[in-house]
């Protein structure tokens, strides 16, 4: 099978490539350039798409002896995930852009170009498992990224590899020392890669402009303070609220709500942000639709508890009642169903 790598620079991918070699694939690999401008080195362990990582994965493509391409994706990238990132924020939204990277960069435009040049799949280092086109959780559970993935469709996982998903991290590292690849060691990305400093809010502000707007209180209808910009908050936020004041009780406040419109964010008590009915829109099977409403697990976070929950549907649109309450759900957040280990599907939350 002729088998593309989608090789980050990172040992995941590495490690992911050198199994397909093994499995006895005719492997190419790919490093996506995703930046027009990259870095000439990584932060710490915060970002990827730097040329240092483009040089890793050259490096790693050398050591497996594979041929290796670079792919300048930056268009794309801008367009379909970091514009987006931008928007969804500015809506007052909380988006994932390692799901919108996966959906519209990894297994749409890399996938598409890989069959149209007569590849058979796409391999990628991401932790999960793909069980006969079916989604399912990595065996190691601390790495699993189901939930990024679960907005691929059937014909896209059909042409998916995850030669990782039954491993454990620490496996995967001592196998990429094993086999001589330099990045054994090499720091994982985390946070928003291309936000290199973590700085988040910093970076919404140099986009999006400071917008002043009042913090209320959700109890009184007080204003407590006063915030540069509700971008630089989420639902669920305890941490940097400035608040002139602590509550009458003297319990933290957390934000409760975000409203670009006004700019107002609402803060309030713990208790308030815990719901048990959830709405989703763009509701996507991972397979074929059931036929009747379900009794499964759904999971709101990338790295949250799946709790169990009755679910509904009608055109797109479903409805979630949790049987223990989500805490700090946000709109622009997956929903995940999940049956067990094996992901049913997947939507985009816009009400609770």
């Amino acid at each position: 099978m002729k088998v593309l790598a989608a090789m980050s620079g990172g040992v995941d991918s590495a490690v992911a490539a050198a199994r397909c070699v093994d499995a006895g694939h005719e492997v190419t690999g790919v490093h996506l350039a995703l930046s027009p401008k990259p870095a000439t080195h990584r932060e710490g362990a915060r970002g990827c798409c730097t040329l240092e990582d483009s040089r890793d994965a050259r490096r790693a493509a050398d050591v497996l002896a594979i041929p290796f391409y670079v792919w300048d994706m930056a268009e794309r990238f801008q367009a379909d995930v970091i514009d987006d990132f931008v928007n969804e924020y500015a809506a007052g939204h909380t988006p994932n852009p390692c799901l919108r990277c996966n959906e519209k960069i990894k297994f749409a435009a890399v996938l598409d170009k890989a069959l149209a040049l007569g590849f058979d799949a796409v391999c990628t280092g991401h932790y999960a498992r793909n069980v006969d086109g079916r989604l399912h959780r990595a065996v190691d559970h601390s790495k699993d990224q189901s939930y990024v993935l679960a907005v691929l469709r059937p014909d896209q996982l059909a042409h998916a590899l995850f030669p990782l998903g039954d491993s454990l991290k620490s496996e995967v590292r001592l196998e990429a020392a094993s086999r001589g690849l330099a990045v054994a060691d090499k720091p994982d990305s985390h946070d928003v890669c291309f936000v290199p400093d973590g700085d988040t809010a910093g970076w919404l502000r140099g986009h999006l402009g400071e917008q002043r707007g009042p913090i209320l209180d959700s109890v009184t209808g007080e204003v407590l303070g006063e915030h540069a910009g509700a971008f630089a908050y989420t639902v669920g936020q305890r941490r940097g609220l400035a608040l002139d004041r602590p509550a009458p009780d003297g319990r933290p406040r957390y934000v409760l709500e975000i409203s670009p419109v006004d700019r107002t964010v609402t803060v309030g008590p713990v208790e308030a942000l815990d719901v048990t009915e959830v709405v989703g829109e763009r509701l996507m099977w991972c397979g074929l639709e059931p036929e009747a409403e379900l009794e499964c697990l759904v999971q709101i976070r990338a790295h949250g508890d799946a709790v169990p929950a009755h679910v509904t549907w009608s055109r797109g649109r479903v409805c979630v009642k949790a049987q223990t309450p989500f805490r700090g759900v946000a709109p622009g957040q997956a929903l995940v169903l999940y049956a067990d280990s094996r992901v049913l599907g997947s939507a985009t939350i816009v009400a609770n």
